[in-house]
């Protein structure tokens, strides 16, 4: 057994930010068209307050459903020039609107006040505004209590603001009630604010809707779902990115894609993130699929979401576009993506690009992506300064990083501390690492301690480590389990270990009723370059009569250092004639310790009458055995040693 210790670059991704919170403006400019209505609203269940003098200001903002947002031109700049016939006759008609209810509001008429209020704050112009609604709402117009109130909020007095939208929202303001809500929220007094935006939500008020949403999923109230989805069906988008995330998590994964559809149609960057990910979850080999879910990707990452530039790069990089990879890993990189940055390091790093590797590498440390110190400590164990690797395994480690956990007592362990090295191996497999469950395993093992070693192996098997499945199935093995032993056997397969597959076919052939199943573990092992189940294979073509299959099968495994693979093919082409290659590879079997192929050395030079090589090759296949081929070998000395004294 040998300590095991990852060796690829990582590119885990990152846990997502939390979910935004509610919209943070609080009212939108109300029209102005008719006399306020004072509409009868239920008693109020809590208690009357106004904003803090802390709460930060917040703008106003674009609603969905028709409360624009002033314009953002300054007081007293000039109007832009008309591109057009049209804006030149749209600007004028504008300006004389504005001189006629100037020209009423300054005649007494309140209704006038109140729209020549709301166009002075749309366009930015507060000075000017507040004095046209201050008169409207001292009238009792709820629209100018409700833009009085944006009006004040903007220039930072919450108190008075929340004041107006108190009188607005008693005379039936869904716009004033939200804002009057989320200024309530803030303060703390959520039941009050639950009860204003309630009342905004029943009128149908999108973000009334959304808020009372928000504010239900942050109580963990399930009724929150009920208004991110009257809001999302208003046209909210965030609302829909929220509920298809609670969606998702509820595990209906084909509600949850609708939704983020719904809001990624409206150019919500993560909904379309989130959309690119469950279509190609759903992908496997659609191409279609796959084609959607970069299109999302691409959209998302239009729209500024580095995270999405980085899952476009991943998803190109299995298409085989490189290049392209590459250039969505840079863009997501250099928005400050680490993840795309790791991948950044580790295709550089496998182009021997050692420097641009470190400098992505560290870009992503500098991201907040640890994984970027632990890339660090391969990049530097790789060129062999272990000091250096160290220090980052370390700094990882001490991050919370598994496997650099898992790293760093691997390099402790082969400095012989053992006692340093098992604290963070521990941590390692307690946060999840079945490498570090394994080799806590192996430190058992070495201490005779079989049963923490089979506890930490089994938790490693758990987790799909194959290595780990291989010591215990041959742990049963030796106790005659032969059942439990074959399970774990397959187990260690299916993770990848190849002496777990040879393991397995061997027993499968031992047993003499799995043909077909004991060839495709051999031929599993063999093809992951197992020298003992390459040379199985060739044994069972040339038995089929496949001699160039075996040729190939027993070649592959001598290549490598197989004694008996080359002896196996040294046999092979002696019976296809083809000595001279033979004797080339009888010599190599020899040559390795290999007792049968130099008693065949040593009776091919008897036969071509050269006794003192014979003798050589006799006395070396004496010494490798095994016992068979040694007592022959000693009575062909016996036999020579006449001749050979004569």
């Amino acid at each position: 057994m040998k300590l095991i210790g990852r060796n690829q670059p990582s590119t885990t991704d990152t846990a997502e930010p939390a979910e935004a919170t509610a919209a943070t403006a609080l009212a939108a400019v109300e029209q102005a068209t008719e006399p306020a209505v004072t509409a009868p609203v239920p008693a109020q269940r809590g208690a009357a307050g106004t904003g803090p003098e802390h709460l930060r200001p917040v703008p106003v903002p674009q609603v969905t459903g028709g409360y624009p947002a002033p314009a953002a031109t300054e007081p007293d700049a000039l109007p832009a020039a008309a591109d057009s016939f049209e804006d030149e006759l749209a600007a004028r008609e504008s300006a004389a609107l504005e001189e006629r209810h100037r020209t009423a509001a300054d005649t007494g008429d309140p209704h006038a006040a109140s729209r020549l209020g709301a166009l002075l704050l749309r366009r930015g112009d507060l000075d000017e505004a507040e004095p046209y609604l201050r008169k409207a709402a001292a009238a009792g117009l709820r629209a100018a209590a409700n833009n009085l109130g944006v009006l004040l909020h903007q220039r930072g007095l919450r108190a008075e603001a929340g004041q107006w939208w108190r009188q607005a929202a008693v005379a039936g303001s869904a716009p004033a009630a939200h804002a009057l809500g989320l200024l309530l929220r803030d303060q703390g007094d959520e039941e009050s604010a639950e009860y204003w935006l309630h009342f905004a939500a029943d009128q149908g008020h999108p973000l009334g809707a959304y808020a009372l949403g928000d504010l239900m999923e942050h109580r963990r109230d399930v009724r929150a779902e009920r208004w991110f989805r009257l809001s999302a069906d208003a046209g909210h988008r965030e609302a829909a990115y929220r509920l298809a995330r609670m969606r998702e998590a509820a595990g209906d994964k084909e509600s949850a894609e609708t939704w983020y559809r719904t809001a990624a149609v409206r150019s919500h960057a993560r909904a379309a993130l989130r959309l690119g990910v469950l279509v190609e979850q759903r992908a496997a080999g659609d191409q279609g699929l796959r084609e959607e879910a970069a299109r999302w990707y691409r959209q998302s990452a239009q729209n500024g979401e580095p995270r999405a530039a980085c899952a476009l790069g991943f998803l190109l990089r299995d298409a085989g576009d490189l290049p392209s990879a590459a250039e969505w890993w840079q863009e997501a990189a250099e928005a400050g993506d680490g993840n795309a940055a790791n991948a950044l390091g580790a295709l550089h790093a496998g182009r021997g690009e050692d420097k641009d590797a470190e400098r992505w590498y560290r870009a992503a440390l500098d991201a907040g992506d640890h994984n970027g110190a632990f890339n660090l400590g391969l990049l530097c164990a790789a060129a062999g300064r272990q000091a250096q690797a160290e220090q980052w395994y370390r700094r990882a480690a001490y991050a919370g990083h598994r496997e650099a956990c898992n790293a760093l007592a691997v390099v402790l362990l082969q400095r012989g501390d053992e006692a340093g090295a098992e604290p963070w191996f521990s941590k390692a497999a307690e946060a999840g690492s079945v490498d570090g469950a394994f080799n806590l395993g192996v430190l058992h093992a070495g201490r005779g301690e079989q049963q923490q070693a089979h506890e930490w192996y089994a938790r490693a098997a758990a987790g799909g480590h194959g290595e780990a499945a291989l010591q215990l199935a041959v742990a049963r093995e030796q106790r005659g389990d032969l059942p439990a032993a074959l399970d774990r056997y397959r187990q260690a397969a299916g993770g990848g270990s190849a002496e777990g597959a040879f393991r397995l076919a061997s027993l499968l052939d031992r047993r003499g009723d799995a043909g077909e199943e004991a060839e495709h573990w051999y031929a599993v092992a063999a093809d992951a370059g197992h020298s003992r189940a390459q040379v199985r294979m060739g044994v069972r073509a040339a038995e089929r009569g496949a001699l160039e299959i075996a040729e190939s099968w027993y070649r592959r495994a001598a290549e490598t250092g197989s004694r008996s693979a080359a002896f196996n093919l040294g046999l092979l082409l002696a019976r296809q004639e083809r000595e001279p290659e033979a004797m080339i590879w009888y010599t190599r079997a020899a040559d390795a310790g290999h007792g049968r192929a130099a008693l065949r050395l040593a009776l091919l030079a008897l036969r071509r009458g050269e006794p003192v090589q014979a003798e050589s090759w006799c006395r070396r296949a004496a010494d490798y055995g095994p016992p068979e081929v040694a007592e022959r070998a000693a009575r062909l000395l016996d036999a020579m040693h006449p001749e050979m004294t004569a």
